[in-house]
């Protein structure tokens, strides 16, 4: 990339030459350790630098994306042109009364591991999902019958335009795996989940069984980015998929996992672009022998090939 001075040195000013990185290799950021580089990418510190940068790459026509922490997307070898935004400095989270207030680069487990030690209930299905609260929300995560959608309230975020806006849980169109977040390109900063008071220890006691449910279960010693497919009505993807012979199966350094069908690990230094290979491999193949269409819960972004 011919790196824009002019956009280096505004974004520099908006969030400090510390937080903006040129040619950030992406792979750094990823859980799955996949991706190429980012032209810019950026950590403010504040929500006015968000809403600032925000304005910056609407007045000078630059593409804008925000990462997340990279638990739940594939970002392709060929990197993210623009700039790269990531929320991962605003991570704090506090409890007042029955509320807890979480920052959107906070990660959605230790909200559920703050949640218990103030001895608060509605967040326990939260404390094996890896992703952070923004993402959490992006997605409407949930796990083992609980989901973002049954204890969110409001969440605060920044729209297209730059504004700060205060939403009702209700206006982001909460569902399975989905909400209305990225068709309406909103900037989750900040959530504000309503709880219940609850027995510490009690609590406690179905995080340890989640907790371990799912490390007995995942294939947490390799590189993933967590399951790949939504759950296709009447069926479980990872039956079908397990069900399919594929476990095992895969494609340069990247394969259907033996511990989990519906997790694709990064085995053996595999490129995104084998990592994605996969996942069609595994929707043609389920497709083929019952039928069924396997949507993908994980996002995948950024350019096939770019030359540096």
């Amino acid at each position: 990339m011919t790196t824009n001075e002019s956009i280096y040195q505004k974004l520099c000013t908006l969030v400090g030459e510390d937080f903006v990185l040129v040619d950030e290799p992406l792979n750094n950021h990823t859980y799955t350790k996949l991706g190429g580089k980012a032209d810019y990418f950026v950590t403010p510190v504040t929500y006015q630098a968000v809403e600032e940068v925000v304005k910056l790459a609407n007045a000078s026509d630059v593409k804008f994306t925000l990462l997340g922490n990279g638990s739940n997307l594939i970002v392709r070898d060929g990197g993210i042109r623009g700039i790269v935004l990531s929320l991962k400095q605003l991570d704090d989270i506090s409890v007042d009364d029955h509320t807890l207030v979480a920052q959107s680069g906070a990660r959605i487990i230790d909200a559920s591991r703050k949640a218990l030690d103030d001895r608060l209930s509605g967040l326990e299905f939260a404390c094996g999902i890896p992703g952070t609260v923004g993402g959490a929300l992006f997605m409407n995560a949930g796990a083992y019958g609980g989901e973002v959608k049954d204890v969110l309230v409001e969440a605060v975020v920044v729209d297209r335009e730059g504004n700060l806006r205060t939403l009702k849980a209700s206006e982001l169109d909460l569902e399975y795996r989905q909400s209305n977040i990225p068709e309406k390109g909103y900037i989750v900063l900040e959530a504000r989940f309503e709880l219940k008071p609850g027995n510490y220890e009690e609590i406690k006691a179905v995080m340890d069984d989640l907790t371990h449910k799912r490390e007995s279960k995942q294939p947490l010693e390799y590189p993933s980015c967590g399951s790949v497919f939504k759950r296709p009505p009447g069926y479980f993807a990872g039956k079908l998929i397990q069900d399919s012979d594929l476990q095992g199966k895969g494609i340069g350094g990247a394969e259907v996992s033996t511990k989990h069908a519906g997790f694709i690990v990064n085995k053996n230094g595999a490129t995104a672009t084998e990592y994605i290979q996969v996942i069609e491999m595994v929707q043609r193949t389920v497709k083929e022998k019952f039928g069924v269409d396997l949507e993908r819960e994980v996002r995948i972004l950024g350019d096939d090939n770019h030359n540096q």
